[in-house]
């Protein structure tokens, strides 16, 4: 990726995936073998309460209501943590956007820098592989309120906010999808054969 001043602004990377598909784990192993940051909601708005920003006191009055984070807030806390000097290397978007509309936020903040996203990775889990793994992880983590109709309401949300825009980087030619069943390992030599076809690996 080229910026305006002529210099390599490293790979903008984007990973979906619903709750349950394996995201995190692969989201953290492709930003170190391509020594990028990974940037998720969750950290910028922890950082952003931490250092007590603005946008981090409203963004926790809203936590502490046990409602959702705006976009009126969450958006710009994204666009300042991607103007940030570690990101001129690249970066992994994991978390973010969820939605549409901060998909075309995204954009325009990306293009108003010189850039754009260049590989959009999506990890396709089946829904019931998918509830099968988070029953066995709320069992494993004691999670009593984590039962199958609340499990399967959560991944129906998700389905539905984030398909349009899986549509939306897909008829750009951006996104890929990856199988993301198997073991950690062999969805990790999935994703390392995509990021060597886009030239961001070497062979």
């Amino acid at each position: 990726m080229i910026s305006p001043d002529g210099s390599n602004a490293g790979p903008a990377i984007l990973i979906l995936g619903a709750p349950g598909a394996g995201k995190g784990t692969q989201a953290k192993r492709i930003a170190e073998v391509l020594q990028i940051p990974a940037i998720s909601t969750g950290a910028i708005f922890r950082q952003n309460m931490k250092d007590r920003t603005e946008l981090g006191q409203k963004a926790q009055s809203y936590m502490d209501a046990g409602e959702f984070v705006p976009d009126s807030v969450t958006n710009p806390m994204v666009k300042a943590r991607l103007s940030a000097p570690d990101v001129a290397s690249g970066f992994l978007l994991d978390g973010y956007p969820r939605t549409i509309d901060q998909a075309f936020y995204l954009r325009d903040a990306l293009a108003a820098t010189g850039r754009e996203l260049d590989l959009v990775l999506e990890i396709a889990v089946e829904l019931d592989e998918v509830v099968q793994r988070l029953l066995k992880r709320a069992e494993i983590e004691g999670r009593a309120d984590d039962t199958e109709p609340v499990i399967r309401r959560r991944l129906e949300v998700y389905k539905e906010q984030t398909e349009p825009m899986v549509t939306y980087y897909a008829d750009q030619d951006k996104l890929v999808q990856v199988d993301g069943i198997g073991t950690v390992d062999e969805v990790w030599e999935r994703i390392r054969q995509v990021l060597t076809e886009y030239g961001l690996l070497e062979k």
